[in-house]
């Protein structure tokens, strides 16, 4: 193993977030300033428009394990994707630019809180789990879509969608490097492919609140979504998951 391999990767896929960066960034960074384990940031900027990379910029001057990628295409499944082959860690955590999982609550991804298991999504489902401030026809929309996710493509998760996850470095490469989806719909695929290899998927209760500025836009995006969990199962059928 390097030796100087950070523990913990945070990647963050950033599109026109100049407003919320910063304060997102201050938290993760005091965050970790308290941990006694090494870690990198790693903010993709995803074809924005406004100052999203000076943002990130000003953040890495004072702090040199926070990194910036460019990529002018769009697309936070591709976002991911970049960060995740470009992050360094033994535990890679993807994570909202809006924070609504406070970050605090990395600690419930990673050893000695959670061991043994290959890929980690945080769940505002599952028992313990709070959500605070959604509207109900969000919440309605969103368990109508975990219900087609499940019907169609993976199956015995509560929810596919929640912007945290977390993965072991081996494990990250193997999926990852399999991803073909660039929009929404990359959550669904990656977990797809977790379970076609087989690797030990456990879902995470967290505290999550809505943000009323979310990217989301919930009648197209969902439209959009459910296109790509039918494009993954034609993935499938085609061999592109198959292992080579």
């Amino acid at each position: 193993m390097e030796t100087d391999r950070p523990f913990l990767s945070i990647i963050i896929p950033a599109h026109n977030e100049e407003r919320r960066l910063p304060g997102s960034l201050e938290k993760i960074v005091a965050f970790l300033e308290k941990q006694d384990y090494q870690a990198e940031v790693i903010v993709v900027d995803n074809g924005s428009r406004d100052n999203t990379s000076g943002v990130v910029e000003g953040f890495m001057a004072r702090y040199p394990f926070i990194s910036l990628i460019r990529e002018e295409r769009r697309g936070k499944g591709l976002a991911v994707k970049l960060g995740m082959l470009a992050a360094r860690g033994e535990y890679l955590f993807l994570c909202d630019a809006d924070l609504s999982m406070p970050i605090e609550e990395v600690a419930k991804f990673l050893p000695p809180q959670l061991e043994d298991y290959d890929v980690a999504i945080a769940s505002r489902e599952v028992e313990g789990a709070r959500r605070y401030g959604e509207p109900p026809h969000r919440h309605l929309m969103g368990r109508v879509f975990n219900l087609i996710v499940r019907l169609l493509a993976v199956r015995g998760f509560q929810d596919t969608q929640c912007g945290f996850k977390c993965f072991r470095r081996e494990v990250a490469r193997d999926i990852f490097s399999h991803q073909t989806m660039e929009g929404w719909g990359f959550d669904v695929e990656v977990l797809f492919i977790a379970q076609k290899r087989s690797y030990r998927i456990v879902e995470v209760p967290i505290n999550w609140y809505y943000m009323a500025n979310s990217r989301v836009r919930p009648i197209r995006d969902s439209i959009r979504m459910f296109r790509e969990v039918l494009q993954v199962r034609i993935n499938d059928w085609r061999g592109v998951y198959d292992e080579r």
